[in-house]
């Protein structure tokens, strides 16, 4: 089998915020996948297939926009197990992921039960297929990556919720760095192989970082410390639920295990703040938390008028006397 290469994740400009985000969610799968926001053209799957490189099966497979759930999950031939006595299981895009990077390009437009069910498998690491009192469980480990364009309709805040962590792309470059991404691909695609043979030094350096990583995480202690600064931190940011103090969490300690230290500093918890509580927040598009005199970590909250507010909210405003008040309909789902 010929291999295709793929432009390197080293040779990517600039998107560092998303370049860290993605090698932590390789370090520690457990933190949940990645969910990248932004408008088309930004190179969201060039980055998501870059990082398949960085994992030791370089397993990358895409769940097609209009996929079944029997495509996602495989299927049971009963004919076989009546006959055989066995089931027998033809894999799916769950199955085949294993190992690797499982890419969902407009996540937001799928059917709200397969994003459910997608992260179900991605957050147990196990795919259960049951039909007619036969089942099949598999190892469905993966690095889930997830792209949306939040202009062509949003996922529903308990979904947003369930993805480890949220980077938003913006789609404003400045003209030096245009023209040194577009270079870079002019380059790439005359000639992949030569391309990629430059890279190849930076990449296996990124690659071994990653895999020295994973192998130094489970020695750092998620400790009582850092979780105290981090619910501390995540009450006053007024966060729904708990899975952004457990994924805000775990990737602290990723962070640190990037970096090569031995336990989880206030430099990794800031580090990956944002990537936390971006699509935690009520609101969703709320500014970024802010350090206030007040005390250490304190995140600054938005005044019940600040920013866009949840679906439907609208601006107060006065109504003349004896006028209809309106309701606004909720925005529809493309």
């Amino acid at each position: 089998m010929t291999h295709t290469p793929h432009f390197p994740l080293s040779a990517v400009v600039g998107a560092d915020d998303l370049k860290l985000a993605l090698c932590l969610a390789a370090i520690d799968p457990k933190i949940g996948g990645v969910l990248i926001e932004g408008p088309r053209g930004m190179a969201k799957s060039t980055l998501a297939r870059g990082l398949a490189d960085l994992l030791a099966s370089g397993q990358f497979v895409t769940l097609p926009l209009g996929a079944t759930e029997e495509r996602l999950v495989g299927t049971l031939d009963l004919d076989a197990a009546l006959g055989e006595g066995r089931a027998q299981f033809s894999p799916g895009v769950l199955a085949k992921a294993d190992g690797g990077v499982l890419y969902v390009d407009e996540v937001n437009l799928l059917p709200d039960h397969l994003v459910d069910l997608l992260l179900d498998v991605a957050a147990s690491g196990t795919n259960l297929v049951e039909r007619d009192g036969i089942s099949h469980r598999h190892s469905a480990r993966f690095v889930l990556i997830g792209t949306m364009n939040p202009e062509e309709g949003e996922l529903r805040p308990q979904l947003l919720d369930r993805f480890g962590l949220n980077v938003a792309l913006d789609g404003h470059t400045a003209p030096a760095e245009r023209g040194q991404i577009i270079r870079r691909r002019l380059d790439f695609d005359s000639d992949p192989l030569t391309f990629c043979t430059e890279w190849e030094t930076a990449q296996q350096q990124l690659r071994e970082r990653c895999q020295q990583a994973r192998e130094r995480l489970a020695g750092i202690a998620l400790d009582d410390a850092a979780l105290a600064q981090i619910t501390e931190r995540c009450f006053a940011a007024g966060v729904d639920g708990l899975r952004a103090d457990l994924v805000w969490l775990r990737a602290a300690r990723a962070h640190a295990a990037w970096r090569g230290a031995a336990a989880i500093t206030d430099e990794d918890i800031d580090a990956v703040a944002e990537f936390a509580l971006r699509h935690r927040r009520r609101g969703h598009s709320a500014p970024a938390p802010s350090q206030t005199p007040g005390g250490a970590g304190a995140e600054k909250t938005a005044e019940p008028n600040e920013g866009q507010g949840q679906w439907g909210d609208l601006p107060a405003r006065a109504l003349p006397t004896g006028a209809r008040r309106d309701v606004p309909s909720w925005p529809k789902k493309p």
